[in-house]
């Protein structure tokens, strides 16, 4: 079964943009936000549910079935919570 993946990124990022082609290249389908693209209410809003999910707010975060989280480039852990 398909799993709903969400990354929360920054644009500039070099381990978001990585995490991103690693998904691409795993035939993972996703669909990404790059917070630092958006600005006032929307840039607050997208701030406050990464921290929700990762109260560090570091970048990228994942989250897998709107409940399994996975911080950084984490290449296992992704593939683990993809079912893949």
């Amino acid at each position: 079964m398909e799993k709903n993946v969400f990354v929360y990124a920054l644009s500039t990022c070099v381990h978001c943009n990585n995490t991103k082609k690693f998904l691409q290249e795993k035939g993972i389908d996703f669909d990404h936000l790059d917070v630092d693209k958006l600005d006032g209410q929307e840039r607050d809003k997208a701030v406050q549910e990464v921290k929700k999910y990762n109260p560090k707010l570091s970048f990228p975060t994942l989250v897998i079935d709107g409940e399994k989280v996975v911080v950084g480039l984490q290449k296992e852990k992704i593939l683990e919570a993809c079912g893949k």
